[in-house]
């Protein structure tokens, strides 16, 4: 590497950080307002967290939103609106009783009505929401505090459904907007949580702002995973987006920015061990990443070449190139991820390691013409930027066609929704990441579902899985929900309906001037204290 190579890189570094600095004065915070400033994994430009799983979004409903229950620190399902809720006798009759002192963010009252619009508008779509309505007889307010839902057989899936911390998450809107179909997109963003979108410092892509709900009442109870009391101590947090990472980590070493969320593994030398900064693996359960095949259109509507590609494509050479380092990742076959209840093995042969050779032959017997795969690659997102640089390799070592498409992550994730065919603008394949507490069991799972057109996206039909998913809510004996699991997991990995590539664990790196900062699924900035402006 040249001197004057080195220089010039480092004086675009430095051109691109002063420009950041200098867009960042057109929107200056109020005058000794307190705030942490933070670049998050990805630009924010879709706001409705029901209509897309992405994770960004999700984070951004937790900042505005609450949630009925939550799951605490140690998994246990607590109330968080709900002040209670009573179980019939019979199992089949749940009653929730609202706590007193709720507010939407425009002063008028949360009300039952608003939360039995919002399940609704949830579980249209919902993977464990939707099953979760096929055993509904009755939802309805009793009164503006109180609201029932009544279920054709005891069940336990509506805690679950509503408290699971990821995935979707369970949150509640003013009845007019939850009221908007779920596969239309909300236009209001009016939460009750404890902080508030300011609609008008929003520049999609570039900056959020949130300002502290000075109206919101947490819980009494100290924060604790999802559930708890929500106290916020800042006035302001901003999410700014910056050109590139090497650009946020000198902001974040330099004070521009209080928190980076996702540093890349090739940076981390840079922040690691730096007195002022603190590095930590927030979610310890850490991530699955996968792939998806598009099960509507050609090459993939055929079973045998789904498989091929899956025996193409080594996990090893996947983790290798978006982490690098062992120490924070490891292959796993399991769809429901390794280390959790319903971890299983099965086919571990077809996505762990490559086997081009057999790749091949199942290409030769499935008759393949050279189709092109037309592979979507997000360019800036660290975690899924890498994924199909080495899937489009593997593919065309064993005799694809490929066309890989590079775009934003937001773009993948308004394109993924298309049931267009490729040639139309649809697509073929794509890599995302989830939580492996998102996945954990056949019904949380959303990407274990396989009922066609209302699957996620790839829209895998395979009935017996879906027969599978609905014995194993009607069951609570955990030796006979283990066995369904393990059904439904060598099914999932015949028929390709989605393909583990191992797990990671992802370090976030902050200002030491930040103390109270969760570990969480999720990014919470309540229960932070900043030192400082």
């Amino acid at each position: 590497m040249s001197l004057f190579g080195s220089l010039k890189r480092s004086s675009v570094r430095a051109l691109a950080l002063a420009a950041f600095l200098s867009a960042a004065l057109l929107f200056t915070s109020p005058a000794n307002a307190q705030t942490i400033s933070a670049v998050m994994h990805s630009a924010l430009r879709v706001l409705d967290p029901v209509i897309t799983t992405a994770h960004i979004v999700r984070n951004h409903g937790y900042m505005i939103y609450d949630t009925l229950v939550a799951t605490d620190a140690n998994e246990k399902i607590q109330p968080q609106m709900a002040e209670k809720w009573v179980v019939s006798a019979d199992g089949k009759t749940y009653t929730f009783t609202l706590r007193s002192g709720l507010k939407w963010h425009d002063g008028l009252p949360v009300k039952a009505e608003d939360c039995v619009a919002s399940i609704k508008r949830f579980a249209e779509q919902d993977k464990m929401g939707q099953i979760m309505m096929t055993l509904v007889a009755d939802m309805k307010a009793v009164d503006d505090k109180t609201f029932q839902i009544a279920f054709k057989e005891p069940t336990e899936v509506v805690l679950t459904a509503l408290a699971k911390p990821s995935g979707l998450a369970g949150f509640m809107m003013p009845k007019r907007i939850a009221e908007t179909p779920a596969t239309q997109p909300i236009k209001e963003h009016i939460g009750s949580g404890p902080f508030k979108f300011v609609a008008a410092e929003f520049k999609p892509g570039i900056k959020a702002v949130y300002e502290k709900n000075k109206d919101y009442v947490p819980r009494s109870e100290p924060a604790s995973g999802n559930a708890g009391g929500k106290v916020v101590y800042v006035d302001r947090v901003e999410w700014v987006t910056m050109p590139d990472h090497m650009t946020t980590v000198n902001a974040l070493l330099a004070g521009e920015i209080d928190y980076m969320e996702w540093v890349p593994f090739d940076l981390l030398r840079m922040v690691e061990g730096k007195k002022d900064i603190k590095v930590s693996v927030i979610e310890k359960q850490g991530f699955q990443t996968m792939y998806r095949f598009n099960h509507l259109h050609p090459p993939f509507n055929n079973k045998l070449i789904r498989q091929a590609a899956m025996y193409a494509v080594g996990q090893e050479d996947v983790l290798k190139a978006l982490v690098g380092n062992p120490k924070y990742y490891k292959t796993c076959p399991a769809v429901f991820g390794c280390g959790t209840p319903y971890e299983s093995s099965a086919g571990a042969d077809m996505v762990v390691p490559s086997n081009l050779e057999k790749a091949r032959e199942l290409l030769k017997q499935a008759k393949y013409d050279g189709t092109p795969v037309v592979l979507l690659q997000p360019t800036d997102v660290i975690t899924i930027a890498a994924q199909p640089v080495v899937i489009a390799s593997a593919l065309r070592k064993a005799g694809f066609t490929v066309d890989m498409q590079a775009m934003d992550w937001m773009t993948v994730v308004t394109r993924r929704a298309s049931m267009e065919p490729p040639a139309k603008g649809g697509w073929n394949l794509f890599s995302t990441n989830w939580l492996i507490v998102e996945i954990m069991d056949p019904l949380r799972s959303p990407i274990a579902a396989a009922n066609g057109t209302k699957a996620w996206f790839g829209w895998p039909d395979v009935p017996k899985i879906e027969e599978l998913r609905h014995k194993f809510v009607r069951t609570s004996k955990p030796a006979e929900q283990k066995k369904l699991a393990e059904d439904i997991h060598k099914l999932v990995i015949d028929e390709g309906v989605l393909m583990p590539l191992g797990q990671f664990y992802i370090p976030s790196a902050y200002r030491t001037n930040l103390t109270g900062v969760l570990e969480s699924p999720v990014p919470f900035f309540w229960n932070i204290r900043k030192t400082g402006k």
